[in-house]
């Protein structure tokens, strides 16, 4: 077994589980149908290719919250292409600023030939829509072994902005956010479940399936910390000394 660890980070991203009718939302970190939808298209996997969607969507996943950035909201028109004809309108929210380490655990082979398509995708990646380029590179790293995706989740160097890290720098180390997928047939580890297992991509009837989520948080040291200055001790009489 392998992990592939990305780095997500942009402007603007967009991570929707759900909608309902003109109301697009997003989630406060990358969804696992966003993640592999980006793996997919970086290796030119159609829309309707179930079958190689299923080897993709049966990777275990993962990802920690760096940066959370700022929830915001878009008043969205559009026409129709053909017809000029106005379309619905709708709201669409973003996520601002924000940055994500995220990964994903499989088949060392599979692994490898993901890692290697991202260096020369197919498409394009973008951050859950196609409004949202990446702001840097991905860096696709491969950790080979027996090393777990909670292990690499926990010891990524911190992956903030610079100025987002050295706003904490009175903090020696952040506590970051990961939200890893449970293994599959673990019912004893206390999980939320999310709609974002692919199933099909295929436009005309795209499919999602449940999945079970931890939440825990992991320390990590902050390369911008420094340690307050001591305050000299105040001696009001010091200053008439010299008089």
């Amino acid at each position: 077994m392998s992990v592939l660890v990305l780095q997500l980070a942009g402007p603007l991203q967009s991570w929707g589980a759900s909608a309902r009718f003109a109301r697009r939302g997003t989630e406060n970190a990358p969804t696992k149908s966003g993640v592999v939808g980006l793996l997919a298209a970086a290796a030119g996997v159609s829309r309707d290719a179930d079958q190689q969607l299923a080897e993709l969507a049966a990777l275990r996943f993962g990802v920690r919250i760096d940066q959370p950035g700022t929830r915001i909201r878009d008043f969205h028109t559009a026409h129709h292409p053909d017809t000029g004809q106005a379309m619905p309108l709708s709201e669409r929210f973003y996520l601002a600023d924000a940055a994500f380490v995220a990964a994903v655990e499989g088949a060392s082979a599979l692994i490898d030939h993901l890692a290697a398509t991202l260096h020369a995708p197919a498409y394009l990646p973008y951050l859950g829509r196609r409004s949202c380029p990446p702001a840097r590179p991905l860096q696709p790293t491969i950790h080979h072994g027996t090393t777990s995706l909670e292990h690499i989740l926990a010891g990524e160097p911190w992956q903030a902005a610079d100025w987002y890290q050295k706003r904490h720098h009175r903090q020696r180390h952040v506590e970051l956010t990961t939200l890893i997928e449970t293994r599959p047939g673990d019912s004893t580890t206390a999980a939320d479940t999310i709609r974002d297992q692919p199933l099909s991509f295929d436009p005309r009837h795209r499919r999602h399936a449940l999945r079970r989520v931890h939440s825990r948080t992991v320390r990590i040291p902050n390369p911008y910390h420094q340690p307050p200055r001591p305050d000299p001790a105040h001696d009001p009489i010091s200053h008439l000394e010299s008089v």
